[in-house]
């Protein structure tokens, strides 16, 4: 009898690494490979911003059919470390601890590539386990995908406006043309309504969005002339 326990606990725990293994290491790592060549679907963020009555709108374009200015225009605005890190700013990070240890407006350290593992496997929402497969799966696009398909998912993913998603939909949306044809104005108002894209707009900007994307403009001509998004203009 006892030895019979032994063996079902033991088949047990073994089905149990084995389900650990599938789903836990194997199947990341082969979802991964898949979207290295195909367009992930929706995510998360999308199908809960449908619930909400938010509409949905996405066209997704390969990356050299979005204009390189609004490349330049989102690692100014959001990862101008983005060439250099391998998917993790810990310069940007410890600032980003140091600001909230002081009770100072509520900062982020995430670079481009921790919100596109963010966007495109996970759900929204903070949380300690949320945060570990973040890093996980920043791991594996850093990786699998590199630079330059990381960017191309992240333009075609990320939120533009109450149901627009990517860079197409929203130059459509905003601008009445396509990615491709953004000018350098259009690419920094596009850029600074990314941190909260429910709130500002790019097409009728307030005060602080001109400002904002003023800035960003500038600071995208740094990152042509210095090379800076080389990683993926090549």
């Amino acid at each position: 009898m006892a030895k019979a326990s032994k063996g079902f606990f033991g088949r047990l725990i073994g089905g149990l690494f084995l389900l650990v293994l599938i789903f836990g290491l194997i199947g990341p790592v082969m979802v991964t490979a898949i979207y290295r060549f195909v367009p992930p679907p929706v995510t998360w963020l999308m199908v809960q911003r449908v619930t909400e009555g938010r509409g949905f709108d996405r066209r997704w374009k390969p990356l050299d059919e979005i204009s390189p200015r609004l490349v330049r225009a989102v690692i100014a605005a959001e990862d101008a470390k983005f060439c250099e890190h391998n998917g993790f700013d810990f310069d940007a990070i410890e600032k980003a601890y140091e600001a909230n240890a002081k009770g100072k407006k509520l900062r982020g350290g995430s670079t481009i590539s921790q919100q596109t593992a963010k966007n495109v496997f996970l759900w929204p929402g903070r949380s300690y386990v949320r945060k570990g497969l973040e890093a996980y799966f920043t791991v594996l696009i850093e990786v699998i995908w590199g630079k330059p398909r990381i960017m191309e998912v992240y333009l075609n993913s990320i939120e533009w406006g109450p149901g627009v998603y990517g860079a197409e939909a929203a130059a459509q949306k905003n601008f009445g043309v396509s990615a491709a044809k953004l000018t350098p104005a259009q690419a920094a108002r596009l850029a600074a309504i990314l941190p909260s894209p429910l709130k500002w707009k790019a097409a009728k900007p307030g005060p602080y969005v001109k400002r904002r994307s003023g800035k960003i403009g500038k600071a995208a001509g740094t990152i042509n002339r210095e090379g800076m998004a080389a990683c993926v203009l090549g």
